[in-house]
């Protein structure tokens, strides 16, 4: 053997020198091989999560912004279709009422003496009033059917006061004569400052087609005769013993809506309206879809070369659409559409589906270059990784087998748990966190950050678009416009009649939720009658509340035209069974109090019993007989009978929620308990006796929450 240097060549050393030589070119070989394999694998992962994550930000953003869409849009549609059909059906209402009241004047012509009328009055302008117009050449005084429809005069001034629908209402008889009320009397008047006297309502759309129809009719969209409101007129015809004598009907001004539909754009979404035609009769200007043209060059959207687009507006005529995608010119639009059924028309909200998909492609950007950053750094870190891993050879030769496998071990592991965790990662688990294994101090740690990064930004944005739902969403908006109507809908001003110092009236309405069904009213009929209503609506919450606000009216309407309170119980239960498709019911206790004597005449229809009592006495339940409920079946009769309320006496009316009301044992507070809270101070004034009632059922109650509504109304005869 020869020795070099001190280094013998062919010895035991140079054997252990070769083996570890080989061992270390082995080890190296392998952990080059494994390294390599781990970096594809990485790289696999990498692009695999990516590709995972942005399958899953498409999904949940298209679906959550579909999902938005289609509440936020459809819901306020179907409630601005409602609002319009409310007021279009409102206003058939008072028709009806008017169509009603002119044959039973007809039919009772012979006892009716002439009411004065005069022709439009300068003075009047802006103040409600009747005046009349007639046809050319015909004169009023010699007109029968003029001295009928003078009596009306009251009825429809009241009608017209009491609407904030109506534009006008009026009569006009078969031989050419024009009663009607407004408060616009300034616009009847020539240049030269004489009022207009001639009108030949015989001659205008409303007055043919209800004679035409033979029913209520509606007419089309048309300018006023003497302003340039646009509107349309409801009109019905008047028969006696089969002869037409009269058209009755009322003008609505639809300035406000053409206003609203204009105004209505929010965030690239519109709304319009399309009558029976099927044609656009209100659109804002340029919303790229719908153009409103005159009635003789509009063209009918269903018989349009658009199949789809035709046969949606029939569809949203006929009832409501579900949220329907529809190219129009090259472009998809979200729409909706919901009926205006009284008229026949319907309203249709539509948007650009590419707006609504903004946010979500905006999100998309981002993720994709947050990607990019990410494999940027991945590149550098690799590169790195590659110098590193050389300068580890070097020392692996230089130290040995134990320190080579150290270090392999040490680069080996984090990736291979990097890899494990990266290929868990799903649509549903995007979570990815540091743990102490890659906290390695070299580019695997600076990769595992970028990793961490990017899973908390793509949380962040998921949680985002969460947020952004939630804060489209708008039915708490929707019930507190209805709470504030329903407050509106009924006195709530004390004293009532303060010019009435004989009567003491004070009323309460509490909701069980943010609106409720009962109802109370009182008003006066004429100067010595009194009209008294206590109320309950089947069920709880809007529907209520909307059934509620119509009995009230038809029920005021009836009573204001002077019959019985069974009469105007029977009638009112006929209008609402002609329409109850919901088959809601309401519990109804109505009386006609004469002011001067005490005495009271009702009728009650499966209402609870009133509590009287007497002046120098205490408060007594007055067992009254009970009819069948209001809307429960049709053709039900109704009777009436009599009390006298002594001066100094009391009436207190309730609805079962006052009875009914629960404590946290589930006892009810009871017929008793109720009365023996009114007698605690029996000589209380209305007021008092409410706030003593509302004190006793709340201290009774306690913490237990509130199932029904609490409604009262006190009344005193001083």
């Amino acid at each position: 053997m020869k020795k070099l240097f001190g280094f013998k060549i062919g010895g035991l050393q140079q054997k252990i020198f070769n083996l570890v030589l080989v061992f270390l070119v082995a080890i190296i070989g392998v952990f080059g091989a494994v390294s390599a394999y781990q970096s594809r694998e990485l790289t696999s992962v990498v692009n695999n999560a990516s590709q995972k994550q942005q399958q899953a930000i498409e999904k949940v953003s298209g679906d959550t912004m579909h999902q938005v869409v289609d509440s936020s849009m459809t819901q306020n549609n179907a409630f601005q279709a409602y609002i319009a059909d409310d007021m279009f059906s409102d206003v058939k209402g008072d028709v009806q009422t008017l169509q009603r009241l002119a044959e039973e004047l007809f039919a009772h012509q012979d006892r009716l003496e002439f009411q004065p009328v005069s022709y439009p009055k300068r003075e009047n302008d802006g103040i409600a009033s009747a005046q009349i117009q007639h046809g050319e050449g015909i004169v009023p005084e010699d007109s029968d059917k003029l001295r009928v429809v003078s009596n009306m005069q009251d009825i429809m001034l009241s009608m017209f006061v009491n609407s904030d629908k109506l534009s006008s209402c009026f009569v006009s008889t078969s031989d050419g004569i024009t009663l009607y009320v407004d408060d616009r009397a300034g616009e009847y008047f020539n240049e030269d400052g004489s009022a207009i006297t001639t009108f030949e309502a015989r001659e205008r759309p409303w007055y043919k087609g209800a004679v035409e129809t033979g029913d209520v009719y509606f007419t089309g969209i048309e300018r006023d005769s003497f302003t340039d409101y646009i509107g349309l007129v409801c009109s019905a015809p008047v028969y006696c013993n089969g002869e037409l004598v009269a058209v009755v009907g009322a003008d609505i001004f639809l300035d406000d809506m053409a206003a609203y539909v204009r105004d209505a754009s929010d965030d690239g979404g519109y709304v319009c309206v399309f009558n029976g035609d099927g044609q656009v009769i209100f659109a804002p200007e340029g919303n790229g879809v719908f153009e409103v043209q005159t009635s003789d060059e509009a063209e009918d959207i269903r018989l349009s070369d658009n199949k789809e687009l035709g046969s949606f507006v029939a569809a949203a005529l006929s009832g409501q659409t579900e949220l329907t995608v529809i190219n129009v010119n090259g472009k998809d639009y979200y729409m909706t559409g919901s009926p205006i059924p009284t008229v026949g028309w319907t309203v249709v909200s539509f948007i650009e589906k590419n707006i609504t998909e903004q946010p979500a492609q905006l999100m998309i950007s981002k993720f994709d270059g947050i990607n990019k950053e990410a494999a940027t750094a991945f590149e550098n870190g690799t590169k790195y990784s590659k110098q590193t891993t050389l300068v580890m050879i070097a020392i692996v030769l230089a130290l040995g087998t134990g320190c080579a496998l150290f270090i392999a071990g040490k680069i080996v592991k984090p990736v291979e748990r990097m890899t494990e965790r990266m290929g868990e990662l799903n649509g549903n688990d995007l979570t990815f966190e540091m743990e102490d294994t890659y906290k390695t101090g070299d580019e695997i740690e600076v990769l595992a950050e970028s990793f961490e990064t990017l899973s908390k930004r793509t949380r962040e944005y998921i949680d985002q678009i969460t947020t952004i739902t939630a804060e489209k969403e708008r039915i708490g908006a929707e019930l507190e416009l209805a709470t504030k109507i329903q407050a509106h809908m009924l006195p709530n001003i004390f004293p009532a009649f303060p010019e009435r110092p004989e009567l003491d009236i004070y009323a309460t309405m509490t909701p069980a939720k943010e609106v409720g069904g009962d109802f109370y009213d009182f008003f006066l009929i004429d100067d010595d009658h009194l009209g008294m209503v206590m109320a309950d609506v089947s069920g709880k919450g809007v529907p209520a509340a909307l059934f509620m606000m119509m009995s009230k009216i038809l029920v005021s309407n009836y009573a204001m035209i002077g019959r019985s309170p069974a009469k105007v119980l029977e009638q009112v239960n006929t209008q609402i069974c002609k329409n109850n498709d919901e088959d809601m019911f309401v519990t109804v206790w109505f009386g006609v109090m004469e002011i001067s004597t005490g005495k009271i005449t009702a009728a009650n229809a499966g209402h609870e019993y009133p509590i009287v009592k007497k002046a120098d006495g205490e408060f007594e339940l007055f067992k009254d007989k009970h009819g069948f409920v209001i809307g429960g079946m049709a053709g039900l009769k109704y009777k009436d009978y009599e009390f006298t309320l002594e001066k100094g006496g009391s009436l207190f009316l309730y609805t079962d929620g006052v009875a009914e009301a629960t404590n946290a044992e589930n006892e009810l507070f009871g017929t008793d308990r109720m009365i023996a809270a009114l007698n605690k101070d029996p000589q209380a004034s209305p007021k008092e006796l409410l706030e003593n009632m509302q004190q006793s059922v709340s201290d009774f109650v306690g913490d237990a929450p509130q199932f029904d509504d609490l409604t009262m109304l006190g009344i005193k005869l001083l």
